[in-house]
């Protein structure tokens, strides 16, 4: 690791847009090929939320959080491409993606970070189960070209698979899931479908991971590799980001023609990757471990990004309230649901929080895991509240988020003084901030937008059921039963000497045990600081 930290400049969100101008994917969006992606309006509301975690890099008092120094190479780089290595970095994480997600709803690029971390515990692991240092160095080599390049890289994961009561190898069509076909001296060749991929056209790399556990026989789609995003052979099928230039039912989309996010299908149609950017290919036995790690890095981030959400929908609610005539804090019905909403939030963004504090590094990596049952807990609480979200928006906002007349209505002379007049409700609040907070909530949680997070937060990063297995799966339940066993003497011989441990294998509710948080084998020792120091740009200090 350098002495010194590299400071060479960082990407804005201006420098962003021009490196996609060089990129010539082949990207089509409402059955039309896309000749700029970066000059394409109906993918701009995306290109601004990315745009963002860029320009935010660059201000001074957020250098802790969105610009840290990446321990294996002493580089400043941007939070969205870093290796978390400490509690103090998943808690910086978690509120770097929150930050952004205040100002874009969903930032997207959280995904670069969640892969790379993941993919680092692969390497490490790899290498481990085969005594060398191949894949370290080969990742390596790419996460610091990712950094020194100030890469956005979207996640091809969930691959189209087919006949879901089949296995990968047992598909009719191969091509739903990404394979690979052929392997020689240079690299490998893949063919397969990727069905959801976040802001697929809009990014410099693709990083193509398992979406299962993979068995003996399904080696050939054990596969986990970096593609660039013109590279050929390779189609993306995508939506619009957003909303640009629509209009709701009864108003302007306010939020969603600024910032939005596309998914794309893509289509891998013998698309060659050089072994330098190939990570797995083959090894079976580790592509439930890539999947895990990475779902537990993701679902903690997302917890973080619909936070966020829920911190606009808050001001936004009380915003209404106000312009309604109402002081929320002295109306008790009003005053109980904007609690509740909060509430929400701030519920499962403190299981982000504990998922942080209560990480561990991983076995054979720097890299630091979140908790996965805090992680998970969390994820389901958001996937599942989300809709009571919009439901506490929708009581305290009353029924003209959509009924207002359009927006035209506002500029006719024969209808928009006397409207001006009659639907203005506090004094204090002038006709046109009460509509357009009204319309602003509408487009969040009443419109296109507000279906698009209601699906996204119920199965992006994985659907409930998911989550509830890997809770069940980690939760220390033979903690719980022991201790009731103890209160009861059942773990005490008749002399009342200690008996036989009660957490035997055989018993399948005690199997799953951890050490105590409050000891000093557990996750965090007592008095062990949580929030270590972040080092900080040399150019951002003072002499």
């Amino acid at each position: 690791m350098n002495s010194v930290a590299d400071t060479s400049p960082l990407m804005t969100g201006a420098d962003y847009r021009e490196s996609l101008r060089r990129l010539k994917p082949t990207v089509f969006v409402d059955g039309r090929r896309i000749d700029s992606v970066a000059d394409e309006p109906a993918l701009q509301p995306g290109i601004n939320a990315v745009a963002l975690t860029y320009d935010l890099a660059h201000r001074p008092e957020l250098a802790t959080l969105m610009t840290p120094v990446e321990q294996s190479s002493g580089r400043v780089v941007n939070r969205m491409t870093h290796l978390s290595t400490s509690s103090g970095d998943l808690l910086n994480k978690l509120e770097a993606v929150r930050l952004i997600c205040q100002e874009t709803g969903c930032a997207q690029r959280y995904l670069t970070h969640d892969a790379l971390n993941a993919i680092a515990q692969l390497a490490a692991r790899l290498d481990d189960a085969g005594g060398s240092r191949t894949h370290r160095d080969r990742f390596f080599a790419y996460l610091h070209r990712v950094q020194t390049q100030d890469l956005t890289l979207g996640v091809a994961m969930t691959d189209a698979k087919g006949d879901r009561s089949r296995r990968p190898h047992q598909q009719a069509n191969p091509d739903t899931y990404v394979h690979v076909v052929e392997r020689n001296a240079r690299g490998i060749v893949i063919s397969g479908t990727k069905a959801i991929v976040t802001g697929a056209p809009y990014m410099h790399e693709l990083l193509v991971m398992p979406c299962r556990n993979m068995g003996a026989e399904d080696a050939d789609f054990a596969v986990c590799c970096a593609v660039p995003v013109d590279a050929p052979g390779l189609t993306i099928v995508a939506r619009p980001a957003g909303r640009p230039g629509e209009k709701l039912e009864h108003g302007d989309a306010l939020f969603s023609r600024k910032y939005g996010q596309s998914t794309g299908v893509c289509i891998f149609d013998r698309v060659f990757v050089p072994w330098e950017q190939v990570f797995l290919a083959g090894e079976w036995e580790h592509s439930g471990h890539l999947t895990y790690s990475y779902a537990t890095h993701h679902r903690q981030t997302c917890i973080a990004a619909r936070a966020g959400f829920g911190d606009l929908l808050i001001g936004a609610g009380a915003l209404m309230c106000e312009a309604n005539g109402f002081d929320p804090g002295a109306e008790s019905h009003l005053r109980e649901q904007m609690v509740e909403l909060i509430t929400i939030t701030e519920g499962f963004y403190a299981c982000g929080v504990a998922a942080s504090v209560y990480g561990r590094q991983d076995a054979h990596s720097p890299v630091f895991m979140p908790d996965p049952v805090f992680a998970n807990i969390g994820k389901l609480l958001l996937a599942t509240r989300i809709y009571d979200m919009h439901r506490i928006a929708h009581t305290v906002s009353g029924g003209l988020i959509v009924t207002l007349p359009g927006p035209d209505e506002d500029h006719n002379p024969e209808t928009a003084a006397r409207l001006s007049d009659v639907l203005r409700a506090s004094p204090d609040i002038p006709y046109e901030q009460r509509i357009q907070t009204a319309r602003f909530i509408e487009d969040l949680t009443a419109g296109y937008q507000g279906g698009w997070y209601s699906v996204i937060s119920l199965h992006g990063g994985g659907s409930p059921a998911a989550m509830k297995q890997e809770i069940w799966r980690h939760y220390p339940l033979g903690n719980k039963v022991e201790l009731v066993e103890r209160l009861l003497e059942r773990g005490l011989g008749a002399d009342g000497s200690p008996a036989a441990a009660p957490h035997d294998p055989a018993r399948p509710i005690t199997r799953n045990r951890q050490p105590g948080r409050c000891c000093d084998t557990g996750c965090t020792t007592p008095g062990q600081p949580v929030m270590v120091d972040m080092p900080q740009p040399l150019h951002k200090k003072q002499n």
